[in-house]
């Protein structure tokens, strides 16, 4: 851990037995056995069932990060949430996403001096602010900065650096048997190569090529760069640079604010990085994945990752859980709204997952800590807040946690926690890209090593033998 990190656990150690103590009970509650059929070795083809929206498919294999919603767990290449928001740092679980082991004390050293060299991206906050940024939505603004950080940080504009078409292999032909007779194989044939792009010559001097590690680093620390200035333009202010003496959560809080945070906050903000750092396939992951596969570049990728995140069905839920929280008004109020809320059928915020049937480990970190930086430091809003959540919680668990498997997720607990150190709700979103972005990138390096382009298909349900008629007698 650098000297840097090294003081901020340092002086944070209540946090870290927090933390210990939810890893605790979680493992009181769930046995050690992986699931069978989705852990071990692959032999394609495989067989699986799927549903709407591909649920259920199984698209590549990985080594980044294993969910098992069953059971509550988080993995990220091999190591239990809970010990890497313990002991570790945003900075070395960016590590070992993109390099899928933990550095020694020179590779962290070097990795973190780069990050936080990465943070200075003058020329691209210069053109973000030539844009009306009142006007866009902070997820729009931060996708557009990071295309502007591909056209100043990449030679990939150039014209001599177009992709070749025939360096791309024509999967169509390969990827299902006798699809196109005579042309097609008795079985699927699955080729995956990857061929590495020569640097032109008029290329500028340490361009990158949007397609290695130095680009994913430029990434994880440009979006936070990006987010942190969105919002102070958002606020007529002017964006600052960072501080050498600071972490990378550290930075992101400084500046956004123009305050050195407390360390608590620092670590509180650490915590939260590693927490939505990495979540299996979802939506932004796979988005950013089948951009890839077509021999597009990182940047591109992470750019569609950021679209998919401003979904409301993917980002975003944990301003509604704060706009809920506030309109339920105070702990006495929830019996009343809940009973209303269940005649209507309504859905309570911040509750269920699309994976986890059990206590979302990431909810189980978070509430404990917003408890805690809420009795220190929270304002009497952000501690009605709480104690309306605390509430409601307990009203759920005793319903629908009995009945339906319902329990907290991730963004019950993380929009208090930022609400609580000054956070806008406008910027909750893309806090998520600036931690989501490592797994974005860690993942998209690791599929185009072996790349294959997404080609699924859909089932056709039109019509046959329709004649076509003249426009004059329709």
């Amino acid at each position: 851990m650098s000297k840097i990190c090294e003081r901020m656990h340092a002086e944070t150690e209540d946090i870290t037995k927090i933390i210990l103590q939810a890893a605790e009970k979680a493992r009181a509650e769930t046995s050690s056995e992986p699931e069978p059929g989705l852990t071990g070795k692959i032999k394609w083809p495989i067989e699986c069932t799927v549903g709407p929206g591909l649920e259920g498919a199984i698209a590549c294999s990985t080594k980044i990060g294993y969910v098992n919603g069953a059971k509550g767990w988080l993995i990220y290449q091999g190591y239990d949430i809970f010990d890497l928001c313990a002991h570790s740092t945003f900075e070395e679980v960016s590590y070992l996403l993109l390099h899928g082991h933990l550095p020694n004390k020179e590779q962290l050293d070097e990795f973190c001096a780069k990050l936080r060299s990465f943070l200075h991206i003058p020329h691209t906050l210069r053109t973000v602010m030539n844009l009306p940024l009142e006007q866009l939505n902070p997820m729009a603004a931060l996708r557009f900065g990071a295309n502007l950080m591909r056209q100043r940080l990449t030679w990939r504009d150039n014209e001599s650096a177009r992709p070749s078409p025939e360096s791309a292999i024509y999967t169509d032909e390969d990827s299902i048997p006798m699809e196109t007779k005579p042309m097609g194989e008795e079985h699927a044939i699955y080729e995956f190569r990857k061929k590495k792009r020569q640097r032109p010559k008029d290329a500028r001097k340490n361009a990158d090529d949007a397609s290695d590690i130095e680009s994913c680093m430029h990434l994880i620390a440009g979006m936070s760069s990006l987010t942190a200035a969105i919002k102070r333009i958002r606020e007529d202010r002017l964006p600052i640079e960072p501080d050498p003496t600071l972490s990378h959560a550290g930075n992101l809080l400084y500046m956004m604010s123009g305050k050195r945070p407390s360390p608590e906050e620092e670590r509180l903000m650490d915590v939260s990085l590693i927490l939505h750092a990495d979540h299996g396939m979802n939506a932004s992951t796979f988005a950013a994945l089948v951009v890839a596969s077509t021999m597009s570049d990182i940047y591109f990728s992470v750019g569609a990752g950021i679209a998919a995140l401003n979904g409301p069905l993917h980002g975003g839920a944990n301003e509604q859980v704060i706009k809920l929280l506030e309109e339920i008004g105070s702990p006495k109020n929830v019996d009343v709204w809940f009973d209303k809320a269940a005649s209507e059928k309504r859905r309570v915020m911040g509750f269920g997952h699309r994976v986890y049937k059990a206590y979302d480990p990431r909810a189980r970190i978070l509430g404990p800590l917003a408890d805690y930086v809420t009795s220190k430091s929270g304002s009497k809003r952000a501690k009605t807040l709480l104690a309306t959540a605390k509430k409601l919680e307990k009203k759920v668990a005793t319903t629908l946690g009995k009945e339906k498997k319902i329990f907290p997720n991730v963004d019950y607990y993380s929009g208090l926690v930022y609400e609580s150190m000054g956070i806008p709700q406008d910027i909750f979103t893309p806090l998520f890209a600036v931690s989501r972005v490592s797994g974005w990138t860690a993942r998209i390096l690791e599929y185009i090593a072996y790349n294959r382009i997404f080609r699924p298909r859909a089932l056709y349900v039109g019509e046959f033998d329709k004649k076509y008629v003249a426009l004059n007698k329709r």
